[in-house]
């Protein structure tokens, strides 16, 4: 018995699932991270031109290190001293390295070094976000940690928990250092497993690269927030105008056409980014719900941070998405609202015009009927002044005189004109209706 077919792309699918495992890290280390994307709308780049591959493949040349697979989204391998994280995603590539040479300084510029000053030139896109993360053993007295934490972030945006039941202490201030890079710090006791501790660090990543995607959408609302209150005050006046009659309803619909076919191309063009930002928000919310963070020594935690910092801006990204498609159904409903003004007028005037063209056609009948009266009269004189012609040499047979031979066929001719012209009218009628 044959086995059955499998789908063409079930190993793929499956696959997919494991394939961006986490990495195995121990304390002490250091970690670089960098994301870049391309500038512009990155979704739609051209990846079938390996632009992201051929970056990727000159950093690993740059430290003899084994290549990755033509089509791969992702890679990981060592690199050198390193080992390198790679990963392709819808608008951006990340690139993480991780190294054991550990620099006294904290957060020593340097240890970004792994990515050479002139690869980093040749980068197909912009730097979205880069970070180096201090990975360490915990301390044994928790008054280090927290001198720690204090000489190396800003204390005001300190964000500090303990995540995964005591697996680790993590913190962050997310702000930019003098170097360029944000600063995260991890501090891992001796129980804690490899796995586990690069479990945490990739979420700690993926938080810091997910919210600055989902801030692009905030960015987005800042720009177009003074053209959008343009058209909303815009739609407003027209709406006014409209209610008070000051301008002809035609004038109106064609102003407020303009304005929903500029709301309309609006959100054509934020729809995506402010979709993505719902996504990229979503990922954010579940990366911190995933590291089960409990709060230490009493500091804010990452999930109350995001809460006061970040979750105003995601909303106010949601509330300019909503009042655009608010702002497009009341213009949409208004320009019905102008059409059905404008199509009651309109019948209004055609009612008009065909009550005045029921008048011209009576009284073209009646024309008409004079007309047909008249012709009937001068072709009777014709008729009985040729007939009369005919019938005067009759008078010297009958004796009788030409007024009263004239007399005589005035009627009959007449009835018979009258007859022939009305026989004439009937046919014409008859064919107009057919």
């Amino acid at each position: 018995m044959a086995p059955i077919a499998d789908h063409p792309l079930r190993y793929a699918l499956t696959g997919e699932l494991h394939a961006r495992p986490f990495p195995n890290v121990s304390a002490p280390q250091v970690v670089a991270f960098l994301a870049i994307k391309q500038a512009g709308d990155a979704a739609a780049r051209d990846r079938d031109r390996g632009a992201d591959m051929a970056h990727l493949v000159a950093l690993l040349q740059h430290y003899g290190a084994p290549l990755p697979e033509k089509d791969a989204t992702h890679y990981y391998g060592p690199m050198g001293k390193y080992y390198l994280k790679w990963e392709q995603h819808t608008e951006f590539v990340t690139f993480t390295a991780f190294g054991e040479d550990l620099s006294e300084r904290p957060f020593d510029p340097a240890e970004f070094d792994v990515f050479p000053a002139r690869w980093l030139d040749d980068a197909p896109g912009q730097r979205l976000t880069s970070s180096l993360l201090r990975l360490m053993p915990m301390p044994k007295k928790p008054d280090v940690l927290l001198e720690q934490l204090r000489e190396w972030f800003v204390p005001e945006s300190l964000a500090v928990g303990q995540v995964l039941d005591g697996a680790a202490v993590v913190a962050g201030d997310f702000r930019i250092d003098p170097a360029g890079h944000l600063r995260f710090a991890a501090f891992v006791p001796e129980e804690t497993g490899a796995r586990r501790i690069g479990r945490i660090i990739q979420r700690l990543l993926e938080i810091e690269t997910y919210k600055t995607m989902s801030m692009l959408g905030f960015a987005l609302t800042r720009e177009i927030g003074g053209q959008v209150g343009d058209m909303d005050r815009r739609t407003g006046d027209l709406m006014a105008k409209m209610t008070a009659q000051e301008m002809r309803p035609e004038e109106t619909l064609d102003a407020l056409l303009d304005v929903s076919v500029a709301l309309e191309n609006m959100i054509a063009q934020t729809s995506f980014r402010f979709a993505g930002t719902a996504a990229y928000k979503a990922i954010v919310d579940e990366r911190i719900e995933a590291l089960r963070e409990v709060r230490f020594e009493g500091r804010q935690g990452f999930g109350e941070f995001m809460l006061r910092r970040y979750e105003p801006a995601m909303r106010t990204v949601l509330s300019m998405e909503r009042r655009l498609e608010r702002m497009s159904v009341r213009a949409s409903r208004a320009s019905d609202l102008l059409r059905t003004r404008v199509d009651v007028e309109r019948s209004a005037q055609n009612q008009s015009i065909l009550e005045s063209m029921d008048k011209r056609a009576d009284l073209q009948l009646r024309l008409q009927h004079t007309v047909e009266g008249l012709s009937v009269v001068a072709i009777s004189y014709y008729a009985v002044s040729l007939v009369s012609y005919l019938l005067y040499p009759l008078t010297e047979i009958t004796e009788l005189s030409k007024g009263l031979m004239t007399a005589a066929v005035t009627l009959p001719v007449v009835g018979l004109v009258w007859l022939a012209v009305r026989r004439v009218r009937q046919r014409i009628g008859s064919a107009k209706h057919r």
